[in-house]
């Protein structure tokens, strides 16, 4: 049974965000003497990461800055093994980049390489207007994509480095800045704020100890650092004048700190070695997932739920519309019944309409692409009822695909092609082949119920008439009333989620 929702974003995002979390919009509107003075300020160097979980290294992770007198560039990497569904899973992503001088981004690489569907992202910017990015999913043909821009775009592993050489952090001050977003693929915004400052004892040497077989400290340096939250979100972390992070707080109990390479690496490849079965405590879905305040009995024959959520602001969530309905903080979920949908529109419908958004290809989601259009045409048959064809789509996605835990960005051609995957895999495809089909189609994200607990899920609605929750994962037509609806839209939205975890307390109320 699957249990997962956006687990890779709590990864990923922790990952990237906790390398770069701070940055000033003001820093583009300075001459380029004042940029060129902050690059010949770039001191080369490796800084070294444990990535903890539950109190346990479960990863590591670097941060390398290299300059010559042409350019800049740096590299990024992330080595993890994560529980999940009482299973480890291994993972391993790595971000590099080329800089002028004068601090502007010439050209990155994203390489993510999961147990399903690695990754390999390339950008290549040129005048700070344009951005071309190609897309590789393994054996597959590159998608290449021609981005323009309207201010110049930082990664997220250069934002603490340009902002420690263009100005001091200071406490209360509130930033946005424009940055790469490896998760929907595309240019995007993030702002943080400086809550604190503080200082720090961090290890920057190891000896080995004969007697506990272990690296450990041997000596320690004081750094001051202040601490930097993401407005809206649920990342936070402490970042020294250099730009560099000291440590980094994460949802999931994740949480990585600054260590000394032997320590950070060495010990956990020597401890993952000897690691043979999974800790009880340290499996990522129950770190995440919420309990309900009362057991919900057959949930998958669940007409209406009504709960009350409490411990997290509901403000900016897309918690009403369609099948929910919130008062204050109460939640109501009506399931559809299947024989009452009346789409009011014979397939296919045409792009160009109301439904432009939620027909058309996008990064990732290629309901254009020749085996997903003959695929979408073969399931579909010769009806042309969408509440038809919107069924038989669910059956054949929840029947093909393998049910596998993925810590990957999916792309709708590659799930085809690896019939793998968890809730993130089966929606991705289902959206694609239903926008294939000319069903509006699109991706939402919450929590839904199983065994007792609210998990992180992943699931696609389509127009029938009204916008109607399917579950591809579960085998739902309608999905029951236990799926609870925060989010609407792709991979990137989904990362929202982690602003809940460790906040929100749910309170069933009724149930029917």
């Amino acid at each position: 049974m699957m249990r997962r929702g956006s687990v890779a974003a709590v990864v990923l995002v922790a990952w990237l965000a906790g390398l770069g979390l701070l940055a000033r919009r003001e820093l583009f509107r300075t001459d380029s003497d004042r940029m060129r003075d902050a690059g010949s300020r770039v001191d080369p160097g490796t800084a070294y990461y444990r990535v903890m979980q539950g109190g346990a290294q479960i990863g590591f992770a670097s941060a390398r800055i290299d300059t010559t007198e042409a350019e800049i560039t740096t590299s990024d990497q992330l080595l993890f093994d994560i529980e999940a569904g009482r299973q480890k899973h291994r993972g391993s992503a790595r971000l590099s980049s080329r800089l002028t001088r004068s601090l502007g981004l010439r050209s990155f690489t994203l390489e993510l390489s999961p147990e399903i569907g690695p990754l390999r992202a390339t950008g290549e910017v040129s005048g700070d207007t344009l951005l071309t990015l190609s897309l590789s999913m393994e054996d597959g043909p590159p998608e290449v994509r021609r981005i323009p821009l309207t201010k110049p775009l930082l990664l997220p592993t250069l934002v603490p480095m340009t902002f420690a050489l263009m100005d001091r952090p200071t406490l209360g001050a509130r930033q946005t800045f424009s940055v790469f977003d490896p998760l929907s693929m595309a240019p995007g915004e993030v702002t943080v704020v400086v809550r604190a400052e503080s200082l720090f004892v961090v290890n920057d040497s190891a000896a080995f100890d004969w007697d506990r077989k272990r690296w450990v400290a041997a000596r320690r340096d004081t750094v001051r650092a202040w601490l930097v939250e993401q407005e809206g979100g649920a990342l936070s972390g402490w970042v020294d004048a250099n730009g560099r992070m000291v440590e980094a707080m994460h949802p999931g109990n994740l949480f990585l700190e600054r260590e000394a390479y032997e320590v950070a690496f060495e010990n956990w490849k020597t401890w993952n070695a000897r690691a043979v079965e999974p800790r009880p405590d340290s499996d990522i879905q129950e770190a995440t997932a919420i309990a309900a305040s009362a057991p919900i009995r057959n949930h998958r024959q669940l007409s209406r739920l009504t709960v009350r959520l409490e411990g997290a602001p509901l403000d900016g969530w897309a918690l009403a519309g369609g099948r929910q309905t919130l008062e204050g903080d109460t939640l109501s979920v009506r399931r559809e019944a299947a024989t009452s949908l009346v789409p009011g529109y014979p397939l296919p419908m045409r792009r160009g309409g109301r439904f432009e958004a939620e027909l058309r290809p996008e990064r990732l989601l290629q309901s254009d692409d020749s085996a997903i259009v003959a695929l979408a045409e073969r399931i579909r048959g010769d009806t042309r009822n969408p509440r038809v064809a919107a069924e038989r789509l669910v059956r054949w996605v929840n029947d093909s695909l393998e049910k596998r835990i993925s810590f990957s960005i999916p792309s709708a051609t590659q799930v085809l092609r690896a019939r793998a995957g968890d809730c993130n895999e089966h929606a991705q495809l289902y959206v694609a082949l239903s926008r294939a089909m000319g069903i509006p189609a699109r991706t939402v994200a919450g929590l839904a119920y199983v065994g007792g607990k609210f998990y992180y899920h992943a699931w696609p609605e389509v127009f029938l008439g009204d916008w109607v929750a399917v579950d591809p994962t579960f085998g739902q037509f309608p999905a029951d009333a236990a799926h609870l609806r925060f989010v609407i839209g792709g991979f990137s939205k989904q990362a929202e989620l982690l602003r809940l975890i460790g906040r929100l307390r749910i309170d069933v109320v009724s149930t029917d």
